[in-house]
């Protein structure tokens, strides 16, 4: 459980709590690696109190041996590293130049003058903004070192603009790694009137956007800890800190994001149990509005299990009660915080504890479980499933999600990089694959836009909206159907159903027909009219 700073404390609550200590004595112990010895038992650990954002009193710089290299000739200030970070660990901001001049005057010549190459004069913020006769702007990239797990994400977003590169540590050394944080976060906060509202991504170029402040223990590349930023970040920027608050279904998202006493998040939070936290949740909601707080933002968090199985009919009976609660499903198709164990969330063929693949069970028999086309059969909710790497879908949906009037539930995909068999700098791929083979296709439902189910079903954002299977060049200028087996192959958890020769076995067959299947549902409720094979070209 987090809460508010000493300042917003009640009397009662600062006669047993004290933010100081807590991060100088107890903080502090962990830091150095005494804790378990010199720190007694006190009704602060006895109430399992932790205040907010200490997360950013972590350091995770013994973690990785490499580190994210800003080449600001090649960049093109377009926020996806900053967007698509797990961990708080990459940041953008614009200054004006006085600004930056200014903060130049306490350096020497030659600290000052490759200080002032790392903020370029970048088309989106300086000369777009001088044409237009608005005070333009010097952008800048900079990581923080304590908060970096070197995943390499960021790189493969950059992709062929080629703005960041991973180098040794050692190459600047420690001390001038942090000496480039410091002076970063020296520069204070973006203004309001660089942020492009047209560019979903300026949004974190604002500090208050920033509520997932960092140092949680996620493992590096965290499909999950993407997704909590984001929205999280529409929560700071559309609403405030003062004005949302979460319930934290047992999960992953509980161990990495309350690891006693680090907690990344800075606004009100609760962990519930697995099964009941949309249950705990209607009970702050109630309360809430009780003492007229109708208008504070409440959102759930939970996992395949949280929501999908064991917790999916306290899930049901939220969605049926029309209370104004919000649901983020973290969707990684297997339950990660037991070790890979099925779920109902989980791919055909799928090698999962329970549905270990062998002679006579070749890893998971049954067709998914898909609970966006569940929640839109309850009256009068919001549902949408997105992804990550589309930062405009998932935007939309969030904030959409916010102004509805009743329940949402926002399913996204996520990447587990032990489970799913992949590469720590994989999320932002696996992710675009996902859609792109129809293992994850996006869609909105929202009842407000008619009465007829065409009029709600949005499959905007999918590639190849008509066809079956998306359709592509391949490397030889051949066309292509990018089907379920070009995104299953890529990860460890379906490696046994391909041969040698990288073919695909009969449950990969199973697992596309089942893919399909539901793709065409999607298309026949949201009334798209298909393109049958013999019409394909």
């Amino acid at each position: 459980m987090t809460i508010k700073p000493a300042r917003n404390l009640t009397a009662h609550d600062k006669d047993f709590f004290d933010i100081e200590d807590f991060e100088s004595r107890i903080v502090g112990s962990y830091n150095e690696g005494h804790a378990s010895t010199s720190l007694e038992a006190d009704k602060v650990h006895a109430r399992s109190l932790i205040p907010a954002g200490t997360g950013k009193l972590r350091d995770f710089s013994y973690i990785a041996d490499e580190i994210p290299e800003f080449l600001p000739d090649n960049c093109v200030g377009c926020m996806d590293c900053v967007t698509m970070c797990p961990d708080t660990a990459i940041l953008g901001k614009v200054i004006s130049e006085d600004t930056l001049q200014e903060g130049l005057l306490g350096l020497d010549s030659n600290s000052s003058e490759d200080m002032e190459k790392l903020w370029p004069k970048v088309r989106k913020y300086w000369d777009n903004r001088e044409k237009k006769g608005q005070k333009p702007g010097r952008f800048g990239i900079f990581i923080d070192p304590s908060k970096c797990k070197g995943c390499a994400e960021c790189v493969d977003v950059c992709g062929s603009k080629n703005a960041l590169g991973m180098i040794p540590k050692a190459k600047m050394g420690e001390e001038v790694h942090q000496n480039l944080w410091d002076f970063y976060q020296s520069m204070g906060d973006t203004d309001q009137d660089y942020v492009n509202e047209k560019s979903v991504m300026d949004i974190m170029l604002r500090e208050k956007s920033l509520l997932y402040a960092g140092g949680a223990g996620s493992c590096a590349g965290c499909g999950e800890a993407t997704a909590l930023r984001m929205m999280a970040a529409v929560l700071g920027y559309d609403h405030g800190a003062e004005n949302a608050a979460i319930v934290n279904s047992t999960g992953c998202s509980t161990v990495y994001g309350s690891t006693y006493p680090y907690n990344p998040w800075k606004i009100p939070w609760t962990n519930s149990l697995f099964e009941n936290g949309p249950t705990d949740a209607m009970g702050v909601r109630t309360r809430w509005d009780q003492i007229g707080w109708e208008d504070k933002k409440l959102w759930v968090i939970g996992g395949d299990g949280a929501m999908y199985d064991i917790g999916f009919g306290a899930l049901s009976r939220l969605l049926a009660s029309g209370m104004d609660i919000k649901i983020l499903v973290l969707d990684t198709q297997v339950y990660s915080n037991t070790g890979g164990q099925a779920s109902t969330a989980s791919f055909t063929g799928q090698d999962t504890k329970f549905y270990s693949h062998g002679k006579a069970v070749h890893g998971k028999m049954e067709r998914r479980k898909e609970l966006g086309a569940i929640a839109a059969m309850h009256p009068g909710v919001y549902v949408a499933q997105t992804v990550t790497s589309l930062p405009n879908h998932f935007y939309r949906a969030i904030r959409e999600a916010n102004a509805h009037k009743g329940p949402a539930v926002i399913s996204v995909y996520t990447t587990c990089q032990p489970e799913h068999g992949v590469a720590d700098n994989s999320s932002y791929e696996r992710s675009n694959m996902a859609l792109a083979s129809r293992a994850w296709p996006i869609f909105i439902y929202d009842p407000s836009k008619g009465p007829r189910f065409q009029d709600r079903w949005d499959l905007r954002g999918n590639p190849s909206p008509k066809r079956d299977w998306h359709r592509k060049k391949d490397d030889n200028g051949e066309w292509q159907d990018i089907k379920f087996r070009h995104f299953a192959i890529g990860e460890g958890r379906f490696r046994k159903q391909f041969d040698k020769a990288g073919e695909p076995l009969e449950m990969i067959f199973r697992a596309e027909d089942d893919r399909v299947s539901f793709w065409n549902r999607l298309q026949d409720m949201a009334g798209v009219d298909r393109v049958i094979p013999e019409d394909a070209e």
